[in-house]
């Protein structure tokens, strides 16, 4: 009887054995890192994927514009009503225009900030789909805010008129900032912040 005790403390006892020392695997396992939130580099791809998507949208309404034969950079003359005036609807030299293209990828920049913020930050796991329609209603909320909420009372009171408002048709506006706000979803695996390994850490 005290032999069946002693066989079954032992068996206990290693058993005890067995699972401190998978325990202690486990402790000792690497664990998977996890990057922390870096704010200045999604800010810096925000403005670098802003001009991608800047670019890419002017180049839709060029090709927009030239299928329904109307002048190609009317938009950008149009846009150059906010620090010209009328006088940017007359006749605006190329060098004129060359500095509004300039100046809409300036502000593409600007906008892609936010939406890259907030697609990293709360949508980074989202699904493709829930990613989409987020960006598609970040960049509405941009174009009413925008239009409507800024430039349909500043241009006025700066100078004198309403001609961005007046003259953009609203879905063009709207086209615009949509496809502005795909550009940089469709771009944001290049984003991803990925650790710099050393070659000696790596191997």
């Amino acid at each position: 009887m005290i032999r069946e005790q002693k066989l079954r403390e032992i068996e206990h006892l290693l058993l005890r054995v067995r699972q401190l020392e998978s325990e202690l695997a486990a402790e000792q396992a690497p664990q998977a890192w996890t990057p922390p939130y870096y704010t200045t580099h999604h800010i810096l791809v925000g403005c670098v994927f802003g001009v991608f998507g800047a670019a890419v949208s002017l180049l839709f309404n060029v090709i927009g514009s030239l299928l329904m034969h109307q002048e190609p950079l009317k938009l950008i003359k149009v846009y150059l009503t906010f620090p010209l005036g009328a006088e940017a609807l007359t006749a605006p030299n190329d060098v004129t225009v060359a500095i509004g293209c300039c100046l809409y990828l300036a502000t593409g920049m600007l906008l892609g900030i936010p939406i890259q913020l907030i697609l990293s930050k709360f949508f980074g796991s989202a699904s493709f789909g829930t990613r989409f329609a987020v960006t598609t209603v970040i960049s509405l909320i941009l174009w009413v805010v925008n239009f409507y909420g800024i430039l349909a009372w500043l241009q006025p009171a700066l100078f004198g008129g309403n001609w961005i408002v007046r003259d953009i048709p609203w879905w063009v506006a709207a086209l615009t900032h949509v496809v502005f706000g795909w550009t940089i979803l469709l771009a944001q695996p290049l984003g991803v912040f990925t650790q710099y390994r050393p070659l000696s850490e790596a191997a």
